[in-house]
């Protein structure tokens, strides 16, 4: 169905953007408070990150229909969803209490946590973090530093997703900060299986990892095959064998029960010796504008989301 092109797997090199594009985006972004209308804003933001036009009355790839969505698919549920603490509640209502993480407790700032009363292992998040920025690991309570966790978690709770990037679920999140469990396989791994939904149906996902030759991340599809395609920043790796779970079905299951009646949701769920956890749901992956390789692939990509 799709004429993906062929890619030498052992011969490739992150994509860069250029340095003036790079500067115009610093500019950009300098005065995105002066921008009040969010698709002008993001036609300008499109065209400098990505290099190209954004077809706002007939999106094709997959990052001009991420892009759309932002400003078209707007619900009050997707504030819950990508809140940190209240997604725990949806997920619990959905799938059962088992595959969420236990969470310590919920506070305001950061000098109000209770360090004395939590365990020696945990995790610090921010409600409204994207990606790590608002995340710190804390393994050994003894040589935890406490001053910069602090400094990483009032940074981000500066941040502000929706006016940066327009992701609009962002916007109404109540900023504040939880601590949950710390949970690791027997091998001290945490395998992320980022799941991406399209129309409610699981058609791929992403692993990240770490081996001898570098940062990787690979694409499989749910019938676990190796995909042809993969983030430009983030090169794979076809010799690594990343072995499908035992219990890849009911991952499959859990992520299309999340991600129901919506266009696109990317699930991001725990695999650690066969107990799955949620982690997190994503509508717009590196702010719904990433790098796809090989060339043809953002277009690919985005047939399989339909608006």
């Amino acid at each position: 169905m799709f004429n993906l092109e062929k890619v030498d797997f052992a011969n490739l090199s992150p994509y860069e953007l250029p340095i003036w594009r790079r500067g115009l985006i610093k500019v950009l972004l300098k005065f995105k408070n002066i921008w009040k209308d969010d698709k002008s804003f993001l036609t300008v933001y499109y065209l400098l990150r990505m290099g190209k036009k954004m077809h706002w009355n007939n999106p094709q790839s997959f990052t001009e229909k991420l892009t759309w969505l932002k400003v078209n698919n707007r619900k009050p549920i997707y504030t819950e969803m990508v809140d940190k603490y209240l997604a725990k509640k949806l997920v619990k209502n959905k799938i059962g209490e088992e595959y969420v993480i236990r969470t310590y407790g919920v506070w305001n700032s950061f000098d109000e946590i209770d360090f004395s009363g939590l365990p020696n292992q945990f995790v610090i998040k921010t409600t409204h973090g994207g990606g790590s920025t608002g995340v710190v690991v804390c393994k050994d309570k003894k040589n935890f530093n406490i001053d910069t966790a602090r400094n990483k978690i009032n940074k981000s709770l500066a941040m502000d997703l929706y006016t940066t990037n327009r992701e609009w679920p962002y916007k109404n999140v109540e900023r504040r900060i939880i601590v949950e469990e710390y949970i690791e396989d027997g091998n001290g791994r945490q395998d992320d299986y980022k799941i991406f939904c399209f129309n409610g149906k699981v058609q791929f996902l992403k692993i990240v990892f770490d081996n001898e030759t570098g940062h990787h991340a690979n694409f499989y599809d749910r019938n676990w095959e190796l995909q042809n395609f993969f983030e430009s920043d983030i090169l794979p790796d076809d010799k690594v064998n990343i072995p499908r779970p035992l219990n890849f079905d009911k991952m499959i299951e859990i992520a299309e029960k999340l991600s129901r009646d919506l266009p696109f949701l990317r699930v991001d769920l725990y695999n650690l010796d066969g107990k799955i956890y949620f982690g997190e749901m994503t509508f717009y992956p590196a702010r719904g504008m990433d790098f796809y390789s090989p060339q043809n692939a953002d277009k690919y990509i985005g047939e399989l989301l339909l608006l």
